[in-house]
């Protein structure tokens, strides 16, 4: 296939950007609104719990030398940066804590910390603008904002099912994808045409990056913060008229050819005009790697089933998905990023614990000695005919055996969190603010179509 910038070329990136470009609110179904609320809501909470963090202390330390002009609010902290820097802090944040949103559909993605952390910067830029040209211009709307983030998870996943082996070729697919996904965004918020919608997906491919050989340290949180800068950078440029290859998934060297060992490029448009992507978003009950939550849900339950002292049990036997095992297989964890990452300790925390939540994954847990103890006596085999969300686990005692099979995690779309679960989650994350503060934020997410944005951002920068 040709590469062309002949604006005339229906090319299968443009058909899609096109479309992209000319939806609208209506267009939402009332599915799509409410996941939109939820995954706001989530993202929150989790930039929130991840904000008085010192790796966000040294990204802001390091981003202040920038020198930016202070026009976008960094969560949780009361501070302002520049238009660019703001989204790495905020998309750094959202994703520390790896208790992000996690859509499953086709590829793994966690497509909320590059997609908000870029449209709440660029909103209050936005309103900037607006004012400047019009002080009685109407602000950016829920309405508006919920749009674009539903244009962005589409555009993520999707772009992503053109490149099937691409999550296999090492790449962390939230700093790749959510760089796109984050520009397809922004585009749509700032209300580009189809041409552009199709220059700021090249431009925003070209640079996405993220390596899963970092993961357990804090650049696999970056990648997140990246994804947001760079998608918003190139949504801005192509607002300016900078322009880019019209066939940036399907070419030659495009990116399902190089960022994948496959590429399926109909799968770009397979489907689109029907249920929005975001109707099955996916999320986190459990502040780790989402693939280790249905062996969390097993032990979980396994310990309600069965409390014992951890000393008396004499093994404890997992079949999960392969992937479980290369890419959580930190089997000595020492850190709590580390354990993040591990099904020894996931599933030994959440025996012991009962839960495998925040305080399930620090640095002391990781250590441990009842944990550490008990992780040793976890042993697991991949199973491919399991699905990603399933697990068993069987545990001994005293001779005997218990099992349990879990068929689908807890906060998958087959498995859905609760809005209560989801409200008391977000509440617990935002606990660096008072209490007052916090569920006033949780109700304004909930009537969000009817909000201004800069109003729920002041409220998340105190």
């Amino acid at each position: 296939m040709e590469q062309s910038l002949d604006t005339r070329t229906i090319t299968l990136t443009k058909t899609f950007c096109n479309h992209l470009a000319a939806t609208t609110y209506e267009s939402l179904t009332p599915a799509a609104v409410r996941e939109c609320k939820r995954g706001i809501l989530d993202w929150l909470g989790c930039a929130l719990a991840g904000s008085p963090h010192p790796e966000i202390d040294i990204t802001l330390e390091t981003l202040k030398l920038n020198g930016g002009r202070p026009v976008a609010t960094v969560i949780g902290r009361g501070l302002k940066l520049g238009l660019l820097e703001a989204p790495i802090a905020n998309g750094q944040m959202g994703h520390l804590l790896d208790y992000d949103d996690t859509h499953m559909g086709g590829v793994v993605l966690h497509a909320s910390s590059p997609i908000l952390a870029a449209l709440f910067a660029l909103a209050e830029h936005l309103d900037e603008v607006r004012s400047a040209a019009n002080p009685v211009s109407t602000p950016v709307t829920g309405r508006e904002f919920m749009l674009a983030y539903a244009t962005g998870v589409e555009a993520g996943v999707r772009v992503g099912r053109t490149a099937p082996g691409h999550h296999d070729g090492g790449w962390h697919l939230t700093g790749t994808l959510g760089t796109i996904a984050a520009g397809a965004a922004c585009a749509k918020l700032l209300g580009l045409t189809g041409q552009q919608m199709t220059y700021t997906l090249a431009i925003a491919a070209t640079q996405a990056a993220g390596m899963q050989q970092n993961r357990g340290t804090m650049c696999k949180s970056l990648h997140a913060g990246k994804a947001a800068s760079n998608g918003l950078l190139a949504a801005l440029l192509a607002s300016k008229g900078f322009d880019g290859t019209q066939e940036i998934v399907e070419g030659n060297k495009g990116f399902g050819r190089i960022y994948s060992n496959r590429c399926e490029p109909e799968k770009l448009v397979e489907g689109l005009g029907g249920p929005w992507v975001i109707e099955t978003n996916g999320h986190k009950p459990y502040a780790c790697g989402v693939l280790l939550h249905p062996l969390i849900d097993a032990m979980v339950e396994m310990k309600k089933r069965h409390p014992v002292d951890p000393a008396q049990i004499e093994g404890i036997e997992l079949r999960v998905h392969p992937l479980v095992l290369s890419i959580t297989g930190v089997s000595k964890p020492s850190t709590g990023l580390q354990s993040k990452f591990s099904w020894k300790h996931s599933a030994a925390v959440a025996y012991v614990d009962g839960n495998a939540g925040i305080p399930q994954y620090t640095d002391e847990k990781a250590v441990d000695s009842v944990i550490v103890g008990l992780r040793g006596k976890v042993t697991a085999v991949g199973d491919a005919a399991l699905g990603k969300d399933e697990a068993f686990a069987v545990m001994k005692v005293a001779g005997r055996t218990h099992d349990v099979h879990v068929p689908h995690a807890s906060g998958t779309a087959a498995n859905p969190m609760t809005d209560e679960a989801m409200q008391l989650k977000f509440l617990a994350n935002a606990g660096i603010m008072e209490p007052v503060a916090a569920q006033g934020i949780a109700a304004a997410i909930h009537r969000f179509e009817d909000e201004i944005v800069g109003r729920l951002v002041a409220a998340a920068s105190a």
